[in-house]
């Protein structure tokens, strides 16, 4: 009788310890997740934002469609670019990227 008084206690404590060893884990893993997926992404993000808020008329762009173009006038959430001779598109502010060719030619 005694044994399996000591057996129930027994297993209520390592019943015990495997929720506590649970939820470690699981603080973990959320930990691991924000420092190398989470805020990556959102510095990412914010440094994405302040170029475009410092693009100006004249810089070259790329659209997220791959059009190649420069920025012709710049308005409250949208960017007039010309891509050619005489047609120019109005693209969302979102859906623009810095031309990399244009960091190129700056460093040379």
């Amino acid at each position: 009788m005694l044994n399996l008084i000591l057996l129930q206690v027994a297993a209520d404590g390592a019943q015990q310890g495997s929720q506590w060893s649970f939820w470690i884990m699981m603080i973990l893993i959320f930990v691991v997740f924000y420092f190398f997926m989470i805020r990556p992404q959102t510095k990412k993000q914010k440094e994405l934002q302040k170029q475009r808020e410092a693009m100006k008329k004249g810089d070259k762009v790329v659209t997220a469609g791959g059009i190649y173009g420069e920025i012709k006038e710049v308005q409250e959430n949208a960017f007039i670019i010309t891509v050619a001779k005489d047609v120019t598109i109005k693209v969302n502010k979102e859906s623009v990227y810095a031309d990399a060719s244009d960091a190129s030619d700056a460093e040379k």
